[in-house]
């Protein structure tokens, strides 16, 4: 038996519930580990709410990211022994894939075996926001030393590993928050400029800030009336990446900028890398190699008990974190 994290109907945190479950050994090509700690995502809490890309049956499962120690191995599967320090590359269905539990099943395929100088926080901390922000910036958008790269919702996981990503690569990682009270924080996480977005004009501020060169990549989760100030600041020729919706008001599409400048707007999701095992490959050695040269580390937000996950999903949802919010098993 083991406890195991559901829920049976949609709605806010008070909806997830700690449950003892039997689950059946690993198949062929599976792992099961013990989980040590977990990686919370906003897409948990958007399959918690029914808001989700994905719609499973109930009661479900939930959860993207966990670190722990292979407790069994299924039939075919090499390269692994027990006990080995392991985290979790997201899989496409949390709800066929939960990590929420004291032990968790997931294809072997997902498996990584972990530095180790990263400790159980940060290996489930890692995966999610670097291969999100290694997929904009780097497949999709090869940004290049001198690059203007503005990110918005900084202070996320994902926000924070681009901000160090741009760094690595030398761009010019632009910090965009809401308001100002991080803007030190940011700072000290390597942002080159700071905007606070409720407090300055967004668009003054980045074409002062990228002069002439302007911003060729903005890689934005928020949507909604930013997008004006974002794309009147860009430069010609420049692209848009979306992997979120943060905002709840309509988004509305600057036409005339986007035909004066021959911008391009692309959508994006972090299945396009996981789901593709060539660019997978290549996104997990960039990752690994920035880790043991201490370029790319997880910034912990606030761990919590896994006893505690309704009040972590509060958490989740207080848009109060710097960085990742980890719960520990």
């Amino acid at each position: 038996m083991s406890r195991i994290v559901r829920f049976h109907r949609h709605g806010g945190p008070e909806v997830l519930h700690i449950e003892e479950a039997e689950l059946p050994l690993p198949g062929r090509g599976e792992i099961r580990i013990q989980v040590k700690a977990l990686g919370l995502n906003r897409a948990e809490a958007l399959l918690r709410q029914g808001n989700y890309i994905e719609t499973p049956s109930l009661p479900s499962g939930l959860g993207l990211e966990a670190a722990g120690v292979v407790e069994s191995i299924g039939a075919g599967v090499g390269g692994f022994s027990l006990g080995d320090a392991v985290s979790i590359i997201p899989p496409q269905s949390m709800a066929r894939w939960p990590a929420y539990g004291e032990l968790a099943t997931f294809p072997a395929e997902l498996v990584v075996k972990h530095p180790p100088s990263l400790g159980w926080a940060d290996a489930a901390a890692l995966w999610m926001p670097y291969l999100t922000a290694y997929g904009a910036l780097i497949d999709i958008a090869g940004i290049q030393p001198g690059d203007f790269v503005a990110i918005t919702a900084a202070s996320s996981s994902v926000g924070l590993a681009a901000i160090q990503i741009a760094n690595h690569l030398g761009a010019r990682p632009i910090a965009i928050t809401r308001r100002s009270a991080k803007r030190q924080a940011l700072r000290d996480h390597g942002a080159g400029d700071v905007i606070a977005a409720e407090e300055e004009d967004v668009e003054t501020r980045l074409r002062a800030i990228a002069g002439p060169k302007a911003v060729r990549v903005v890689f934005d989760a928020i949507g909604g009336p930013l997008f004006v100030p974002l794309m009147a600041a860009m430069a010609r020729g420049g692209l848009l990446i979306e992997y979120g919706g943060l905002s709840s008001e309509p988004t509305p599409f600057p036409l005339f900028t986007v035909l004066s400048k021959s911008l391009t707007l692309r959508g994006y999701l972090v299945h396009e890398i996981t789901g593709n095992p060539a660019r997978l490959d290549a996104a997990k050695t960039f990752i690994l190699d920035g880790v043991r040269i201490g370029a790319l580390r997880p910034a912990i937000a606030r761990t919590f008990a896994f006893d505690d996950i309704v009040e972590a999903h509060r958490f989740l949802e207080s848009n109060q974190q710097f960085g990742k919010v980890v719960v520990t098993v």
